[in-house]
């Protein structure tokens, strides 16, 4: 008699915890979209100390700081305090000194904005050379290192153990594998990333779909086999150990690769997607998602006005 006694009470108590617990787990801790302000049009984004996540404008260049979890943020500067032409594409986080580093496009310059109130902390010129257009990011130990989608090098710009710039600029010629299409126009080298030592490079060639392998002292470029494969349209790279994350923007989608541990050799795992990417230009990670930036180059062409048209970034579970 206890037992018939005992099993219903502690059926029930189960069936009560079931049914509070389910309505919590269905909602979202993070949401999928975060909506950017109208008119912005991004292209990079970057994680910063918690949930903090920031993208920019290759219009103004001005700085959107976010939230992973609440989906709200605003605008850091006034784009009325910037040089005329400033812009902003991909960015790297600091934690050192809570700073962003932000490559510029065409001016050929970098800027370093203070995370938290957007002044501006530092304007790098990395080349006088034309045409330029600086594209992407990767910050070290060591050094920041810039890609330019339109000259055939990496900018090197050394830093203090504070994570600061010192001041120079090293320009490195990429030698080696690296194959750089003259056609006018074309993107050449656009996605970096480093191992977590910063002992290596990971370079992306948007125009030719290869994959690169960077000494970060000399610029000498090592092409990776991928097995027949390509990274065609290949934009913002993110990399966690040995798995490569690549966006192929127009593609709409983000590539998982497996790299072989001496990063000779890469193979395709999987395709990401989401019937929310609208030509997503960068990522970054944050647990176990990845967050895409939507550039909208499919209705705006890169540097013209988008006013009226709405932007986002979108979470996927990697």
């Amino acid at each position: 008699m206890k037992w018939a006694r005992v099993v219903p009470i502690v059926c029930i108590a189960v069936a009560t915890v079931g049914a509070v617990a389910v309505p919590s787990q269905a909602r979202p801790v993070f949401p999928e979209v975060i909506d950017l302000p109208t008119g912005i049009a991004p292209e990079g984004i970057a994680v910063g100390t918690g949930t903090e996540v920031f993208t920019g404008s290759l219009l103004t260049g001005q700085i959107y700081k976010g939230d992973l979890r609440t989906g709200v943020g605003g605008y850091l500067n006034d784009p009325a305090d910037f040089e005329s032409g400033r812009s902003a594409l991909g960015m790297a986080y600091d934690a050192r000194s809570d700073v962003l580093y932000v490559a510029g496009s065409v001016l050929g310059q970098a800027y370093v904005y203070d995370a938290d109130t957007g002044d501006t902390i530092d304007v790098l010129q990395l080349t006088t050379a034309q045409p330029t257009f600086v594209n992407d990011v990767v910050v070290t130990r060591e050094a920041a290192f810039f890609s330019d989608s339109f000259q055939s090098v990496i900018y090197r710009v050394p830093l203090t153990v504070r994570g600061l710039p010192t001041g120079t600029v090293d320009v490195l010629p990429l030698t080696g594998d690296f194959v750089f299409t003259e056609v006018p126009g074309d993107v050449n080298g656009n996605g970096i990333d480093a191992t977590r030592d910063g002992s290596t490079l990971l370079l992306v060639n948007y125009a030719t779909g290869m994959l690169y392998t960077v000494d970060p002292g000399t610029g000498l470029a090592t092409e990776v086999d991928l097995g027949g494969d390509n990274m065609l349209l290949g934009d913002g790279i993110v990399l966690r150990g040995t798995t490569l994350y690549v966006v192929q923007n127009f593609l709409n989608i983000i590539g998982v690769w497996n790299l072989s541990t001496d990063l000779t050799s890469a193979s395709r795992v999987e395709n990401l997607t989401s019937s929310e990417f609208q030509v997503p230009t960068t990522a970054a990670v944050f647990g176990n998602g990845i967050y895409a930036v939507n550039g909208r180059f499919d209705v705006v062409y890169p540097g013209e006005p988008a006013e009226g048209v709405d932007f986002q970034i979108v979470r996927v579970v990697r």
